[in-house]
């Protein structure tokens, strides 16, 4: 077959726009990053459950553990500290607040599913949730056995007590509903605490509203919308990246990538992070993503090592009981 002189010319001009495109996201011909990449131990130290079985907002996870192999409970102060001490850069919390205008790190809507108690969290007093099991409800072989009840009593910590507990390490707060105000609530703690917040790198997520009013209150810190702002920013830059034109959603933003779907992230290690870099961005690597699976951090250790070496953002950690001392060894 016998190319006309204008289909010869087209096939020049595709190939050569290609080879632009390809030198455009070309990860060896960005300046390497510096620094290393930071954990994030989400939830602490804390009890792994099936993502599958457990799949949807309201499924009690307690009810789909593993087999424990330790007695430290998400969200109490042994697991914030032990956290830290296994090597997480940032230690993630969740935080609700109690009937009586106090502030705490549970995790649940409720407590119906982990503790021996019922209600919302926010309908209890500070002394109710005090008074809890919160290890009642775990069980890893379908409610046959519950061996964590009894080891959780009187673990629900407040706010102050977990800064006081990790006095010279960041946190991460996860802030569990819409309403602003909790914002309001959580900055006067660290406020009245004398937590250095601003110097240690403290963070805050969740809704686009407590985000919007962290950020008004702690300008220098970064605040972020996990489901809202980064998936957009992720989505964005998969669409054109390859343009080499950074997604305006990106700039300040966070851009998420599953272990799994580094590939398809233009410019990726080097020219990727160099371009997030430029506009303010942060980066985090989770977990692989899967369809009828919650999305989670790096659960195996062996995980990390399909991570660009070079790679300087943050790393999302579901297993810091697990990863954090093979990375020591």
């Amino acid at each position: 077959m016998t190319l006309s002189r204008t289909q010869k010319r087209l096939l020049a001009v595709i190939a050569l726009i290609l080879i632009v495109l390809s030198l455009l996201n070309a990860s060896w011909l960005a300046p390497a990053p510096v620094g290393k990449p930071k954990l994030i131990a989400h939830r602490g130290v804390y009890h792994l459950y099936d993502k599958r079985a457990a799949f949807g907002r309201d499924t009690c996870t307690a009810r789909f553990i593993n087999p424990p192999d330790h007695e430290v409970f998400e969200n109490t102060v042994p697991s914030i500290q032990m956290a830290a001490g296994l090597g997480g850069d940032l230690v993630e919390v969740d935080v609700a607040p109690t009937k009586d205008g106090k502030m705490v790190l549970f995790h649940d809507w409720t407590v119906d599913c982990r503790t021996n108690g019922k209600g919302e969290t926010r309908d209890l007093t500070l002394a109710e949730l005090k008074a809890l099991d919160i290890g009642y409800g775990y069980t890893a072989d379908g409610g046959k056995t519950f061996p964590l009840r009894g080891k959780g009593i009187g673990q629900i910590p407040t706010v102050e007590e977990a800064l006081a507990a990790l006095p010279s390490r960041p946190m991460l707060f996860n802030f569990k509903s819409k309403d602003a105000g909790e914002a309001d609530q959580l900055f006067a703690i660290l406020k009245a605490s004398g937590r250095n917040y601003e110097k240690l790198g403290d963070a805050f997520y969740g809704a686009s509203g407590p985000v919007t009013r962290i950020r008004q209150l702690a300008p220098k810190n970064w605040a972020f919308d996990l489901k809202g702002e980064a998936q957009k920013c992720t989505k964005d830059y998969v669409a054109y990246g390859w343009t080499g034109i950074i997604p305006e959603s990106c700039h300040n933003g966070v851009l998420v990538i599953p272990i799994n779907y580094q590939w398809i992230m233009w410019g990726w290690p080097n020219r990727l992070i160099a371009r997030m870099e430029s506009v303010g961005a942060k980066v985090i690597v989770m977990g692989p993503y899967e369809s009828g699976k919650s999305n989670e951090g790096l659960t195996d250790v062996h995980q990390l090592g399909n991570i660009a070496g070079t790679f300087n953002g943050y790393i999302w950690i579901e297993d810091i009981w697990g990863i954090g001392p093979a990375l020591k060894k």
